[in-house]
């Protein structure tokens, strides 16, 4: 080859032809992201299983005082009739009125109003932010079925930056796919509330923006915004707190519903609360878990449904999730460990 020159050119310019390519697809993936660059974070402890301190019931109004009680009315004591009053005294002249001096005296000093005391810090804001947790990342073992057997690893990453939140999960299938689903929002005292939220799948992306009243969907559609809306990635940590602080009740029987968003559409998602099981972890040991089954949503588009288990022991953190699809195709992610800040 050192003596066919046309060989080396020929060589040269595919090579620069190729990342002449590969640069213009990453660029393209790049290009049009809904989400905002955040740190990397760090973490420094494992989350081991220990007993959940006790739920506070959410807060109830008071209780209507009950009606007065209507007095008896007792009949009144006779009372004796007074004595005839004595006869008038005679009139006696009356002296020449004196006029009485009048001294001046100055009128009190105006009174100064009271300083207007400074309102103090939203102490609910700051209660609901003290009330989530650090800096988080769920790790899992997947297995699953798809034409065969799948085995790879997933994680849902938790992080939280003053009242800026960032969900993410991510699963490596390989050799298939690799799957990053990511929210980015506020943190209110009243839950999440997404403003930004991706997914991408082998280099696809579809993407959503939430506004304060509206949703731009894909494809230039848009939508009003429903009151507490999530999306498939902020569901995770909005169910763990809802379950942590009592706002919502993890108890079998009981049903959670919300809004959730995804860039096709937004629909009203219930999960009934379906069972109390312990899941044997390979790291982690037994762990008490109360698992999650979605009802049929009213416009399906797609087969997909997500299973979910929370564990009170390890601060209500999904400790499973199983995506069910047609036929016997699954993904099912079980907990390996939590690391946290």
């Amino acid at each position: 080859m050192a003596g066919r020159p046309g060989l080396k050119l020929l060589a040269a310019g595919v090579l620069l032809a190729h990342l002449v390519a590969l640069d213009q697809v990453a660029g393209g993936l790049q290009h049009g992201s809904v989400l905002k660059p955040t740190a990397t974070p760090m973490f420094t402890r494992l989350l081991k299983p220990e007993e959940p301190p006790p739920v506070a019931a959410p807060p109830q109004p008071p209780p209507k005082p009950p009606p007065p009680r209507r007095a008896r009315m007792k009949p009144l004591p006779e009372v004796a009739m007074p004595a005839p009053l004595p006869d008038p005294l005679p009139e006696r002249s009356v002296p020449e009125t004196v006029t009485p001096t009048v001294v001046a005296q100055e009128p009190p000093p105006p009174v100064a109003a009271p300083e207007p005391v400074a309102s103090p810090p939203d102490a609910a804001a700051s209660a609901a932010l003290a009330n989530w947790p650090v800096d988080t990342r769920v790790s899992y073992r997947l297995t699953g079925n798809y034409r065969g057997e799948l085995f790879g690893d997933a994680r849902v990453q938790w992080q939280r930056d003053g009242a800026s939140y960032q969900v993410r999960l991510d699963a490596d299938i390989p050799p298939f796919v690799t799957v990053l689903i990511t929210s980015q929002g506020e943190v209110t005292d009243q839950g999440l509330a997404p403003r930004a939220y991706e997914e991408a799948w082998a280099g696809r992306r579809r993407g959503a923006r939430f506004g304060e009243r509206a949703l731009q969907l894909e494809g230039g559609k848009t939508a009003p915004r429903p009151e507490g809306m999530q999306d498939t990635a902020s569901q995770f940590v909005e169910l763990s707190y809802r379950f942590a602080t009592g706002r919502a009740v993890l108890e079998v029987g009981k049903t959670v519903s919300f809004w959730m968003a995804r860039p096709g559409a937004v629909d009203l998602w219930t999960y009934d609360i379906v069972e109390r099981e312990v899941l044997q972890t390979p790291q982690l040991g037994a762990v008490e878990a109360f698992r999650l089954k979605p009802r049929p949503i009213a416009n399906p588009r797609g087969k997909i449904t997500v299973e979910m288990w929370f564990a009170p022991a390890l601060q209500y953190m999904p400790v499973r999730i199983r995506l069910n699809a047609a036929e016997d195709n699954f993904i099912d992610l079980l907990v390996e460990k939590i690391e946290q800040r």
